[in-house]
């Protein structure tokens, strides 16, 4: 096929860049052929042209340039690599216009704002392996975000995974060989929902002279194995973006030395900032807590429920800060105003950094730049350490508001290279030209009024005709008096035709004023965006004490919107919170109320809750609870409880829920043995442990072994805080000095049962099985016959046998406890203790009910008011019993 010399400039380009969809500029619309041509068409629904009539042979499509974004987002969403072509050379010059590409869009690298979510980050990321060490190096550059972390030992791949579904990166580049790249490729296919994976054989050359362009030398990688993987990122980033990305400046090392760990399990489990259902931000806790007014908060407050803090000390700042803005309520409400007049600092830096930002960018800094003072103000009697931080940090910029005011329109246009950017009266030239552009008939009818007092003659017009331009005119009356500076240019019948330098200097002016307007009001609008430039380290230091402010504001808010109070901080392992409440179910429940529940645990009086009772009757949601308000308080949140006694734990381990993992060919009870050894591998005494229901997925025997002899390893070897429920109430003989019985309250009557939805101390004499399936709507037939079939079973020996039965040496085994002679003999077993309502049933509101009726001063309190408060209290009795 002969192509056009167009067309081979196309494939020429096109051959440098084989792996991505090149967009080639033709005057105003972006052209693809070929291959690239029926991709795009077929993406985005475009119809194929071709300019030789044969669509088979040579197709080809095209987008206006001035709707480039919307394309290229579209594409980029799908996982392609797009390569923009511009003209480089003046395309008004005889022969072919020069063209090059300009940079190389990527999941990983796009700045578009149609395609960023504002509240999310928008990370790439590069795995490098070396030395049985594996390192992750990532970047934000919409944000200016870069980090790095080194992964070492036997559980170096899973520290790996679950920092990338915590990053949850569109992108990630592999550098060179990967021993567990099939593994890693299944994972990202499993747990995210499109990543581009993208390949580099070698790393760059230039490794210092990367790190030393974007970091100071206190701020780069110590370990050579990370600086080439962090300059490789830097180098890969530089040839795609192909602009200047100095504000990359900062490089953090992830350190989880003082963090709680929350991996992937745990993440999806408690659906702290993912829901399961979509993977959205809908029903999770950062959905809760979000009270924030910027993107930059919403993000950061996203990172602190990812990456909670462990030490007291910091926690105790945060929580300082939110007690003080929680408690000024003028204080908060004036930071709250002026956040939401704060745009996203951060991309609004990186726009300019890269040269991509436009007008209205510049007039959303100058609206944030405006709110400062009022964040200073609101502060400045402020008491917390972390508040007076933040007053210190954000620095106000009174001249760039200045400029900004004075330079920029109040609504300016959305793109740079048509005028109406610049306000009037910033520049006298430009002022100059747009009073000839606007009001050019009547500066020439004054220039002729002044010719005429000047040279007399009173017969003397100016026009124009568009062979000559401009021109004085003057009758052959008046010729005695043209003056020797005119220049005859035409002779009419009864008159002569003149010009003049001053008149052709103001032809030159009023023709070419409109491509002058807009040539000088861009070389203004860069000029203020380089003096901002300039300053954008310290503008991008405000911007995170911004956010840092926003997140604290936010949560102070929460705080005093929910009737949430501060947990005490303790550091002796002890978990004690009273009347606690679970943060999502209770915003979800709106006619309900929801039952508190103590929780108490210690390595002293109980390091295990062995929780029975039936599966519907509320124990996944309370052992949720338990792990969500810990998360909370390591945060610097304050939390849904009357009163909490918190030590920080390092980790925390969930096994809940049922899922298979069908892509990866798992089935339910792999996935849940899989969980549960790693929680045996990983847990320490310091960790939170939430099991719930191990064993379901086989047979009785063998789950009610399996389960057994997990609660027995916890005991003997982890020592973690540990919620373990359980529907084999014959595990409940394990009651010790570290493991102690609890259960869900529920009241009988007759055939009828109502959960109560409270924990009391005992053991579940039953599992209430058949009574769920008659609530679910099982047909009476099949429930009868299964309460005649139970009524058999229960009179067999075989539930009592395997209650004496010893644990099942190769569960055990199997599950990290050791070998069969460090396994301990079962002890006898205990009759289990059916729980009594007449007994037990006051426990049911020790803790919200007693303390009112303690607190009320019954001698002072006339007939009426007493009448009144045993109502109020009758209610609330009967809505925790389920009754009201």
């Amino acid at each position: 096929m002969e192509l056009t010399p167009m067309q081979q400039q196309y494939m020429e380009i096109k051959e440098a860049h084989p792996k991505e969809i090149l967009f080639f500029r033709l005057g105003d619309f972006y052209e693809m052929f070929f291959k690239d041509a029926e991709i795009v068409s077929k993406e985005l629904g475009l119809t194929l042209t071709s300019r030789s009539g044969d669509v088979a042979k040579n197709p080809m499509c095209g987008i206006p340039y001035h709707a480039v974004d919307n394309y290229l987002g579209k594409l980029v969403t799908k996982g392609y690599r797009v390569a923009i072509a511009e003209q480089i050379g003046d395309p008004k010059a005889k022969g072919l216009t020069k063209r090059e590409v300009v940079k190389v869009v990527t999941p990983g690298t796009i700045l578009e704002e149609s395609v960023l979510k504002s509240a999310q980050n928008n990370y790439i990321a590069l795995v490098y392996e070396q030395e049985s060490q594996l390192v992750l190096a990532g970047a934000d550059i919409s944000t200016g975000e870069c980090f790095y972390c080194i992964y070492k030992g036997a559980d170096r791949q899973q520290g790996l995974y679950d920092e990338l579904y915590r990053i949850m990166m569109p992108e990630l580049l592999v550098l060179g060989e990967l021993s567990c790249r099939q593994d890693l490729e299944e994972f990202v296919s499993l747990r995210m929902a499109s990543c581009l994976f993208t390949d580099i054989e070698v790393p760059v050359k230039n490794v210092q002279e990367l790190l030393v362009q974007h970091f100071d030398v206190n701020n780069r990688p110590a370990e050579p194995l990370a600086e080439v993987a962090v300059a490789t990122l830097l180098g890969y980033l530089h040839d795609t973006v192909r602009t200047d990305l100095t504000h990359l400046s900062q490089l953090t090392r992830l350190d989880y030395s003082e963090n709680l760990v929350v991996d992937t399990c745990t993440l999806r489990n408690l659906e702290i900032t993912r829901n399961l259902r979509d993977g959205g931000k809908k029903d999770t806790l950062l959905d809760v807590l979000d009270f924030t007014h910027t993107a930059m908060g919403t993000r950061l407050l996203k990172k602190w429920l990812e990456y909670p803090l462990m030490n007291i000390g910091k926690i105790n700042q945060r929580l300082d800060s939110v007690e003080e803005l929680a408690g000024d309520f003028l204080m908060r409400q004036q930071l709250q105003a002026a956040c939401k007049s704060i745009y996203d600092f951060e991309r609004l830096l990186t726009r300019i950094e890269v040269g991509s930002a436009n007008a209205r960018d510049l007039a959303a800094l100058r609206t944030s730049f405006m709110a400062l003072p009022g964040i200073h103000a609101a502060l400045t009697g402020a008491k917390s350490r972390l508040l007076q931080k933040c007053r210190e940090g954000i620095h106000l910029y009174e001249d760039f508001v200045d400029l900004l005011q004075r330079a920029i329109v109040d609504e300016p246009g959305l793109t740079i290279r048509d005028g109406g950017i610049i306000r009037d009266g910033y520049n006298e030239e430009l002022d100059q030209y747009r009073l000839i552009s606007r009001d050019s008939r009547q500066l020439l009818q004054q220039m002729e009024e002044q010719e005429k007092e000047k040279t007399g003659i009173r017969f003397l017009k100016i026009g124009y005709n568009k062979v000559f331009g401009y021109y004085i005119e003057v009758r052959n009356s008046g010729a005695d008096k043209v003056p020797p500076h005119y220049v005859r240019k035409q002779t009419l019948a009864n008159a002569e035709r003149y010009i003049t330098e001053e008149l052709k200097e103001f032809e030159t002016k009023i023709l070419g004023a409109q491509e002058k307007i807009v040539s000088i009001e861009y070389n203004l609008f860069v000029e203020i965006r380089d003096a901002i430039k300039e300053k954008l380290g310290d503008i991008q230091a405000t911007a995170r004490e911004i956010a840092r402010l926003d997140v604290l504001t936010g949560l102070a808010e929460a705080a005093a919107s929910y009737n949430y109070v501060r947990p005490r901080l303790a550091n002796n392992g002890q978990l004690d919170i009273k009347d606690g409440r679970h943060p999502l179910v209770e915003r979800i429940l709106q006619r309900d109320l929801f039952v508190p529940n103590d929780t108490r645990l210690n390595h002293d009086e109980c390091e295990i809750m062995l929780i029975t009772g039936p599966n519907m009757a509320g124990k996944s949601t309370y052992m949720r609870q338990t792990a969500l308000l810990v998360l909370m308080a390591q945060i610097g949140s304050f939390i849904p409880a009357r009163e909490a006694v918190i030590a920080p734990v390092d980790r925390i381990f969930t096994r809940i829920g049922a899922s298979d993992d069908l892509v990866s060919g798992q089935s339910t009870f792999m996935v849940e043995m899989n969980e549960v050894a790693q929680i045996l591998k990983y847990a320490t005494s310091d960790s939170l442990v939430i099991l719930d229901e191990i064993g379901r997925g086989t047979s009785t025997f063998d789950g009610m072994s399996i389960a057994r002899a997990v609660i027995e390893h916890i005991r003997e070897k982890v020592h973690a805080k540990t919620l373990f429920a359980t529907h084999y109430h014959e595990l409940t003989d394990l009651e010790d000095d570290k493991i102690r019985n609890f259960c869900i309250a529920v009241k009988e009557k007759g055939r009828d049962i109502t959960f109560l939805r409270r924990i009391i101390a005992g053991a579940a004499d039953k599992s209430y099985g058949i009574h769920v399936a008659r609530l679910a709507g099982l047909p009476k037939a099949v429930t009868g016959r299964a309460e005649k079939i139970l009524a058999t079973l229960e009179k067999g020996a075989a539930a009592p046998q395997m209650a004496e039965a010893a644990p099942d040496v190769r569960a055990v085994r199997d599950m990290g406890a050791g070998s069969a002679e460090n396994v301990k003999p079962a002890k006898t077993v205990k009759p289990v203790k059916p729980v009594k309502e007449s007994a037990d049933m006051g426990s049911l509101f020790a803790s919200s009910l007693s303390d009112d009726l303690l607190k009320l001063d019954v001698m002072t309190m006339t007939p009426l008011e007493a009448m009144n408060e045993l109502y109020r209290l009758q209610q609330q009795a009967k809505k925790e019993a389920g009754l009201g």
